[in-house]
């Protein structure tokens, strides 16, 4: 068995062996420092090796950086050691660095398909350890920002499913990103951006919902009732089945959550179970979609039932948000009581949740963030092994 070390810099071009810059000791050339670097233990005939997989650039888990560290079996995975927060920028910190108003513009920093899932979130902490009561319409008006960044999120990662090579094709995620398009053009309007919303505040928002933002999120309903059955047909052509399984008893160890968790047969979800903002009043049309499978494609399938039946959701909500104010008046420093408070909500991927210390300062003593994928991401080790080298991207997600 030898080990072959490949570098390479940024246009992808191998250094060539002598040149100006290359020293006559052997020594890495200076470009080299700065390089990205390739490193495979390669052996013979089916002899396990180790080896270090870049999904790339364009895997939705590049934008938390993820690593994994996979040993292989020929082109089968024997193990896998999800490597996650290469990217970790210390949110936590930054925000017990921040006077409590100032925190919520960097809630939604950690999360940016979460957005105001993150944002909502804090807020409700912050909010219970002041005692605040925040007004009937900025509860169900949060409460739509949350439905439509959950129904966003998942659009984008069925979206890439079903593009994902080898078996994807580019066209089959075009009826998922319109659809996504179509929800982002509400939050949009709504918030004037995108992907960070930002409008959420101490005691509500900062803004009311614009006119005719209804007939706009009836838009985004009636496109998404047509791409999802597109899609759902497709991830049958796209996706293999069998594949990364994790049964129940792993789900229930590795603390998995959102659609990881209910594809492997753990009925729950906190809309539901724990509900807050205003989902206690929209029982009546949540519904929560399972399987038994556990595989990659009941994931995804199971992900894509559940916006479906989302829609529902949405549209009740905002039949039903009251009218009246969307925010309350606060002291111009917000100091809060000595104490805690933990407030979670269930986002596309699982529980999003903030956990917030106070000792009686403007700012938090200790601030713990409760992110959606960061269990779903560590049971990749349990759920991997088994896996095609050349699945493991779609396996991943």
């Amino acid at each position: 068995m030898r080990r072959a070390v490949a570098r390479r810099d940024d246009t992808g071009v191998q250094p060539a062996a002598g040149g100006a810059n290359a020293s006559a000791a052997g020594s890495m050339p200076p470009l080299w420092h700065a390089a990205r670097m390739t490193e495979a233990t390669v052996g013979t005939g089916m002899a396990p090796a180790d080896i270090t997989l870049d999904l790339g650039d364009l895997h939705p888990s590049g934008h938390g950086a993820l690593r994994l560290r996979c040993r292989l079996d020929g082109d089968h995975v024997v193990s896998a050691d999800p490597e996650p927060g290469l990217l970790h920028r210390g949110a936590e910190k930054l925000l017990e660095a921040r006077e409590y108003r100032q925190a919520l513009m960097l809630a939604n920093r950690h999360d940016w398909l979460g957005a105001a899932v993150s944002e909502v979130a804090l807020a409700t902490a912050i909010e219970e350890l002041l005692g605040l009561q925040v007004p009937s319409r900025a509860v169900w008006l949060r409460t739509l920002l949350v439905e439509i960044t959950r129904a966003s999120a998942a659009l984008l990662h069925l979206a890439g499913a079903v593009t994902m090579p080898p078996r994807g094709v580019p066209v089959a995620g075009a009826p998922g990103i319109a659809a996504r398009e179509a929800w982002l053009g509400c939050l949009e309007t709504m918030t004037g951006g995108r992907v960070h919303p930002m409008v959420t505040r101490i005691g509500g928002l900062a803004i009311d919902a614009p006119d005719g933002w209804g007939e706009q999120i009836q838009h985004a309903i009636d496109v998404t009732r047509e791409a999802v059955p597109v899609i759902l047909d497709a991830l049958t052509r796209t996706v293999p089945a069998d594949i990364a399984v994790m049964d129940r008893s792993s789900a229930v160890r590795w603390s998995v959550g959102g659609p990881v968790a209910r594809a492997s047969g753990l009925d729950e979800d906190l809309r539901r179970d724990a509900p807050s903002l205003a989902y206690a009043d929209l029982s009546d049309v949540l519904r929560v979609i399972t399987s038994e499978q556990g595989d990659a494609l009941t994931r995804y399938q199971v992900l894509a039932e559940q916006v479906l039946a989302d829609l529902d959701v949405i549209a009740a909500c905002w039949a039903r948000v009251p009218s009246g104010p969307v925010d309350v008046r606060l002291p111009k420093v917000v100091r809060a009581p000595e104490g805690s408070a933990y407030a979670v909500l269930e986002s596309a991927m699982g529980p999003s949740g903030a956990y917030v210390v106070s000792t009686g300062g403007v700012t938090p003593w200790r601030v713990r963030l409760r992110t959606s994928s960061y269990a779903n991401v560590q049971a990749m080790g349990a759920a991997l092994p088994g896996t095609p080298l050349v699945d493991l991207a779609t396996a991943v997600g």
